[in-house]
């Protein structure tokens, strides 16, 4: 009869789903926020750079997480491809994290260093001309446009309230960092700094 009762009653039932859902969510969420792997930054694991903070913006401004996860999972397939699986501490500085679950495209967790910046630079002009088989879009006009050094600063001030240990000093100089440079350039140092705290467990 209870049970006739509750399906019956929509809302009493989505009330008590609410709850069920949010008592799961904390039973999950609040051991993470007091586990040190998680919270704290694996070793070698920096804050971006200047440059890199804004190469990451336009990496999500272009949808390029669309295709491009940036999370190896711990399975040999995975790591002998990408190499070693992703450690939450290596993104305790990303605001929002970059993991993903489509790979229309490599994964890029480990592509810091793989290619020159030259190869990178080509490879965002026109895809094609080094992978034939891409279906990656080229993105020309990101070696036309320009940052605007004068939000860089702001944005590393609003990362710092969410705890990212920028120094007064970094974001001193974050415009001067950003300063005439194009929208290419920032995305090319994003690229290139991916993955590279894990070279010692390779």
């Amino acid at each position: 009869m209870k049970h006739d009762t509750l399906e019956k009653n929509a809302g009493l039932l989505g009330v008590l789903i609410v709850i069920a859902v949010s008592l799961g969510g904390l039973a999950e969420i609040v051991p993470l926020m007091f586990d040190s792997d998680v919270v704290e930054p694996a070793e070698g694991v920096k804050p971006y750079t200047a440059l890199q903070l804004e190469g990451r913006d336009i990496f999500i401004r272009e949808g390029c997480y669309n295709c491009h996860s940036q999370m190896i999972r711990p399975f040999r397939d995975e790591t002998e491809r990408y190499g070693p699986y992703s450690l939450a501490g290596e993104s305790v500085y990303d605001h929002p994290f970059q993991f993903g679950s489509k790979r229309t495209g490599p994964d890029l967790a480990r592509v810091g260093e793989r290619y020159s910046d030259e190869w990178h630079r080509l490879h965002l002009m026109n895809p094609r001309d080094l992978v034939p088989e891409s279906n990656m879009p080229g993105y020309p006009w990101l070696a036309e446009n320009t940052l605007d050094s004068d939000l860089t600063p702001v944005k590393m001030e609003r990362l710092r309230m969410v705890g990212v240990p920028y120094t007064d000093m970094q974001i001193a100089g974050a415009s001067a960092a950003t300063e005439n440079k194009t929208e290419m350039d920032a995305l090319i140092a994003y690229l290139q700094g991916l993955g590279i705290s894990s070279k010692g467990r390779r």
